[in-house]
């Protein structure tokens, strides 16, 4: 019995076909972010230093998530495209520059 489970299993070819769900990309502004503020600014960011040392922004359009830390570091996910991720990036970039006028 167990030879023919071995032929079964070399008569299976496998011929995988994928989609991309998730992209994983990280960027670094080289600035340091002021988490409380920008949580202050915007309800799409929830930060809670107790339980996670960076401030989590959601965007709708595209359907991502950012993690943004301190050290101005940025963790892009649940992007489907490279595109995707750079939009992404760009209004967390656009919300910080309009946060750090208001600081000013």
């Amino acid at each position: 019995m167990a030879k023919s489970n071995q032929q079964a299993l070399k008569d299976v070819v496998l011929k995988p076909t994928y989609r991309v769900e998730n992209i994983v990309a990280s960027t670094d502004l080289k600035v340091e972010l002021d988490l409380y503020g920008l949580a202050k600014l915007s309800y799409d960011i929830d930060y809670e230093p107790e339980q996670f040392p960076g401030a989590i922004l959601k965007i709708h359009d595209p359907k991502s998530a950012l993690l943004l830390f301190k050290n101005g570091k940025i963790i892009c996910t649940g992007a489907r495209t490279e595109t995707d991720v750079k939009r992404s990036i760009d209004q967390a970039v656009e919300l910080i520059k309009k946060y750090r006028k208001q600081a000013k």
